[in-house]
C-alpha cells in the first residue's frame, strides 16, 4: 500500500490502540496516538487534512466531525452518524479493511460550499469579466486538489494574486504562503534559498538556515519567474518534485517536502525547451494544471472595479481620497495597457500625488491615457493637448515630412527617396500673436494625414514614416478623429 498521509489514533481503548499502532507501523504509515484533550488542540493546528481513527474519546464523534470538517474520520465503534467526512466504520482490525479505508481517506477531499467559494474568490480576485470568470472557474476546480499549477501570462497581470487565491481556497490555507522570485536571486545563492544550508556549508554560513521549502511546510510554495531558473537548479527542483524530499546544502539528512508548488512565468517555456534553455521533464512536472492570467487589455470592463480596489489600497498610504470622472474611466478603458494591472496601479498612485482629494477629470490624465470622443473634439478640439507631446512627435525624427503649408516656417530640400532634411526656423510672431497649441496640433494633423496618404492608408508604414510607434499613431488618429482614408 502507498499511503502518504498522517493518521491520528484517538481512542481510550488501550488494547485496540496498540493493535492499530502495530498495524500502521507494519504498513510504514506515519501515525500519532493518544486520547487526551490536547490531541484535539494538535488536530486543530494541522494545516493539511489528516485521517483520524476515532474510538472512545472525551467528546462525541458527532462533535469531532463538526469541529474538524477538513479532516477525514474513520470510526472504530458502531455509529449512526451521517457526515461527509465520516468515511465508514472499521468493524475489524484487519490489514485489508484498514487498507481499503485508508485509501478511501487519501482520495477524500473536503468541499467548500459553492457560495462560500464564490464569496472568497470575489474578495481575492477583482473582476467580473468573462476572462476573469474563466480564471475563477479553473481555480475552483484545482484549489482543493494536490496537483501542481503553472500560471502563465504577461508581466503585471497579477499571477501572484491568483496563486494566493488558490492557496486560500486549498487544503493548505492554514499553512504559510511562501513566494520566491527565481529570477531575482543569483544562481549561486538560489539553491540555499530554496533548500536551506547547514552551518559551515560555505563561506559565510555561520549557522544553519531553513530554505523556502521548509518555511512553506504544510502550505504553498510560489515559484515566480520559473523560466529564469538556471538549468543546474532545474535538475534539483525536478528531483524534489518527483521524490518529495530534499537535503540542505552541506547536509545529508533527507527532509520531506510537504508543500504544494505553484509556479509562474511570463516566458514561452515551450520555445525555451526548443532552445534547450528549459528542461522538458520539469515543464511537464509543473504544467499539470495551467492557468492563463488574462492581460488587462482583455478585461477592460474590470477597470472600474480595479480602480476602486486600487484607490482603497493607496488611500491610507497617501492619507487622501480620490475618484475618477466617468469620461476619465471611459478613456482608461480604451487604453491598451502594456503594463497591465501594475501600470494601472502606478497611474492611480500618480493621481493621488497630482490630484489629492479630487475627482480625476479627463484633462488630469497623462496625455497618452486621454482618448477624446468626436463630440469632445468638436467642442474643445485642442484644449486638452500637451504641446510638448506634439513637439516631440513632430520633430523627433529627421525623416518627418513637411507640407507646403509650412513653407513659411521650414526651409527644406526633398531627396529622391522621399527623405527630407529641414532647417527649422521660428515663424515671425505677428502683433496679434499666435495660439501655439492650435498651430502645433494643426501641423501634427496635417503631417499624419500626408503620411497616411503617401502610404496608402497603411498605419504601420505611416508610423514608421513619422518615426513613431504604431500604437502612438493610432492613439493620435483617435484623438484627432483621423481615419485611414
Amino acid at each position: 500500500m502507498s499511503f502518504n498521509g498522517c493518521v491520528l489514533i484517538m481512542d481510550h481503548h488501550q488494547e485496540r490502540r496498540l493493535r492499530l499502532e502495530a498495524i500502521l507501523s507494519f504498513m510504514q504509515v506515519e501515525w500519532r496516538s493518544g486520547s487526551r484533550a490536547e490531541d484535539q488542540t494538535w488536530l486543530q493546528s494541522q494545516p493539511q487534512n489528516l485521517t483520524v481513527l476515532a474510538g472512545d474519546t472525551d467528546v462525541s464523534l458527532a462533535q469531532l466531525l463538526e469541529t474538524f470538517p477538513h479532516h477525514a474520520f474513520i470510526s472504530l465503534v458502531d455509529t449512526d452518524c451521517r457526515h461527509a467526512n465520516l468515511l465508514g466504520c472499521l468493524n475489524s482490525l484487519t490489514y485489508d479493511e484498514l487498507t481499503s479505508l485508508l485509501l478511501q481517506a487519501q482520495h477524500w477531499q473536503p468541499v467548500l460550499a459553492t457560495a462560500e467559494q464564490d464569496c472568497r474568490l470575489h474578495e481575492l480576485l477583482i473582476g467580473d469579466s468573462s476572462a476573469m470568470s474563466e480564471v475563477k472557474s479553473l481555480i475552483r476546480q484545482v484549489a482543493n486538489k494536490p496537483a501542481n499549477v503553472l500560471l502563465l501570462g504577461e508581466s503585471g497581470t497579477g499571477k501572484e494574486v491568483i496563486a494566493r487565491a488558490i492557496h486560500e481556497l486549498s487544503l493548505q490555507a492554514k499553512g504559510p504562503f511562501v513566494p520566491i522570485n527565481c529570477g531575482a536571486i543569483p544562481a549561486e545563492l538560489l539553491e540555499s534559498e530554496l533548500f536551506g544550508h547547514e552551518k559551515g556549508a560555505f563561506t559565510g554560513a555561520v549557522s544553519a538556515r531553513k530554505g523556502r521549502f521548509e518555511l512553506a511546510e504544510g502550505g504553498t510554495l510560489f515559484l515566480d519567474e520559473i523560466g529564469d531558473m538556471p538549468l543546474s537548479m532545474q535538475v534539483k527542483l525536478l528531483r524534489v518534485l518527483q521524490e518529495r524530499t530534499f537535503e540542505r546544502v552541506g547536509g545529508t539528512r533527507s527532509i520531506s517536502a510537504k508543500v504544494r508548488v505553484i509556479a509562474a512565468t511570463h516566458r514561452d517555456l515551450e520555445q525555451m525547451i526548443v532552445e534547450q534553455r528549459f528542461r522538458e521533464d520539469l515543464y511537464y512536472r509543473l504544467n499539470v494544471f495551467p492557468i492563463e492570467a488574462p492581460a488587462l487589455s482583455q478585461r477592460q470592463d474590470d477597470i472600474p472595479l480595479l480602480l476602486n480596489e486600487l484607490i482603497a489600497r493607496h488611500r491610507l498610504t497617501h492619507n487622501a481620497q480620490l475618484s475618477f470622472a466617468r469620461d476619465a474611466i471611459e478613456s482608461l478603458k480604451k487604453w491598451h495597457w502594456p503594463g497591465n494591472v501594475r501600470e494601472l496601479s502606478n497611474l492611480v498612485e500618480r493621481m493621488f500625488i497630482l490630484c489629492p482629494n479630487q475627482t480625476v477629470q479627463l484633462a488630469d490624465l497623462p496625455i497618452k491615457y486621454r482618448v477624446l470622443s468626436d463630440e469632445q473634439l468638436l467642442t474643445h478640439p485642442f484644449e486638452e493637448l500637451d504641446e510638448r507631446d506634439a513637439l516631440s512627435a513632430i520633430f523627433q525624427s529627421d525623416d518627418d515630412g513637411v507640407s507646403e503649408n509650412e513653407a513659411d516656417f521650414f526651409d527644406f530640400q526633398a531627396t529622391d527617396d522621399f527623405e527630407e532634411e529641414a532647417d527649422f526656423m521660428a515663424p515671425t510672431l505677428s502683433v496679434e500673436g499666435v495660439n501655439l497649441k492650435d498651430m502645433l496640433a494643426n501641423i501634427e494633423m496635417d503631417m499624419i494625414a500626408q503620411s497616411l496618404e503617401v502610404n496608402d492608408g497603411v498605419v504601420a508604414r505611416a508610423a514608421e514614416h513619422l518615426g513613431m510607434r504604431r500604437t502612438t499613431l493610432v492613439e493620435k488618429m483617435k484623438k484627432y478623429g483621423i481615419s485611414r482614408e
